[in-house]
């Protein structure tokens, strides 16, 4: 906003005050923008300045009492508060401007005024950052991001280059900072960089702000966003709310954003001649200028981040749990004739009611649940065994039961539309299983198996199966996708001619 000359003020005042011309016009008619307008009214209503002006009244007077109140009016007479200390107070869970005054007035009892107050710290706001012009109260929200900027590392096995991405969480009071490097941004590294800044911070708030992130937020939306079922666990873990920033809403994640400008800044660039060949390299980097710039002093505030966040922020966030959250994957399944869900390529059990119904898996690195309308249905101990099966024996259906549909015998009864050797080998395949309904969705796979390839040569196939001892859906599979059934060995024929190729050399190529 440019300073304008006393004549154009006067002007600007009486075309709105005398004339009640709009923005726009006078704008128009004094060849200024739109916005000068404006900020210039409210300076002068703020001032008490209306039209006509007083007689006598100089350019210089008419632009302190509009941009310099404090100078003009209360070095000399009223005591001033001490603004930094009044904002740094405002951002304490219940504290108001209204508390502040008071608290002043105690101290000042011919002090300014509840609007004098007011409109004296407002003006103190203008001058401090855009981010710092938000209060957001102690431990109230962190905001959650990563960065624009990433940092190459060079795999000393492979030598391939890769880009780290730069997480980054910003308490909202003090703006305390976590920066941390990881290899993707996935929702297992994106829940695992929330655990660690959690334990950075000692503490929790009460909420998490993350953009719109895929990892964490399945599908956006300005009122409702859909938050993904892993992060909204970890969330409860922990006793804190997500709360995603609101699209096209730039001052819902003004923290975050400026704290990012600020990492890029003062801690990417200057790495940016710097080789690294793992994550915890560039971490470790990291580490050193992130305690830097959280113990550095604001440019216009005569405190720190570190210094805000020990005063204001850490004694209001919630403690950490006693235990640390463990990752968990979820996936949707479908429960299967054998009562068995697959994760993993290993075969966990469930209640038998739930056949063909659609339940969800929770799995970590020790644990299988299963969960059908939120409720937990089946646990397993989690099992690495490729094809493997755990069962408990509660989740069988009992033999006698009518509504048992799938049994043995119905399967011996199917195979043997397709001939004796697919009927032995199914037999096979139930007799080597501890249950027979483990044996089930092979055995069905088997079957489909002649829809592919022809009951005849499904027949070879199962009979070649049983010659060396297979039991599994696969090893028939492969047999007959490879053409292997008829071979006596099990194996491709040594007289099997090469196809016609371009890049196959003939016999006289090394005469």
């Amino acid at each position: 906003m440019g300073k304008l000359s006393m004549r154009k003020i006067s002007e600007l005042l009486r075309q709105r005050y005398e004339l009640n011309r709009s923005h726009r016009d006078i704008a128009d008619s004094l060849g200024i923008s739109n916005s000068t307008v404006s900020q210039y009214l409210a300076r002068a209503k703020a001032a008490g300045v209306s039209w006509p002006l007083p007689e006598n009244i100089t350019d210089e007077d008419l632009w302190q009492i509009l941009f310099k109140p404090t100078a003009h009016k209360d070095n000399g007479s009223l005591p001033l508060p001490d603004w930094e200390a009044v904002h740094k107070e405002l951002h304490k869970k219940g504290v108001t401007l209204c508390l502040t005054w008071q608290e002043y007035r105690q101290n000042h009892p011919v002090g300014f005024s509840y609007s004098q107050f007011c409109r004296h710290y407002q003006d103190y706001r203008k001058t401090v950052s855009p981010t710092m012009r938000q209060v957001h109260k102690a431990g109230e929200k962190t905001f959650v991001d990563y960065a624009g900027m990433t940092v190459e590392w060079i795999s000393q096995v492979t030598g391939e280059i890769h880009e780290a991405q730069i997480f980054v969480g910003c308490l909202g009071a003090s703006q305390f900072t976590f920066v941390e490097a990881t290899e993707t941004q996935q929702l297992p590294d994106w829940i695992a960089s929330h655990i660690r800044m959690f334990e950075f911070f000692n503490g929790v708030s009460a909420v998490l702000v993350p953009d719109n992130l895929k990892g964490g937020v399945t599908k956006s939306h300005r009122y409702d966003p859909d938050v993904n079922a892993n992060y909204q666990e970890m969330s409860q873990h922990y006793g804190v709310a997500i709360v995603p920033a609101r699209i096209i809403r730039p001052k819902d994640k003004a923290k975050v954003e400026n704290a990012v400008g600020c990492i890029e800044k003062q801690i990417l660039a200057p790495l940016r001649h710097c080789t690294f060949s793992s994550i915890a390299e560039i971490n470790e980097a990291i580490r050193p200028l992130l305690e830097r710039f959280n113990s550095q002093s604001f440019q216009k505030m005569k405190t720190s981040r570190r210094e805000l966040f020990e005063t204001i922020d850490h004694p209001a966030l919630k403690p950490l749990p006693s235990v640390r959250y463990q990752y968990a994957e979820w996936k949707k399944v479908r429960v299967h004739i054998d009562y068995h869900v697959t994760f993993d390529h290993h075969h966990y059990s469930v209640p038998f009611q739930h056949i063909q119904k659609m339940v969800e898996v929770r799995a970590t690195a020790k644990t299988i649940e299963c969960f059908y309308g939120n409720q937990r249905i089946s646990a397993h101990p989690r099992s690495y065994k490729r094809y493997g099966y755990s069962t408990l024996s509660e989740h069988m259906p009992p033999a006698h039961a009518a509504h048992a549909k799938w049994t043995p015998e119905r399967m011996r009864s199917w195979a043997r539309t397709i001939g004796e050797q697919t009927a032995r080998f199914m037999e096979h395949m139930i007799e080597s299983r501890p249950f027979p309904q483990q044996a089930f969705r092979a055995c069905l796979g088997v079957l489909r198996l002649g829809k592919i390839y022809g009951n005849d040569r499904l027949e070879q196939a199962c009979s070649r199966a049983l010659t060396v001892g297979a039991t599994r859906y696969q090893q028939i599979e492969s047999m007959l996708k490879n053409r292997l059934e008829s071979s006596p060995s099990g194996e491709p024929s040594s007289n099997q001619s090469l196809p016609d190729h371009d890049n196959i050399r003939g016999p006289n190529y090394y005469h």
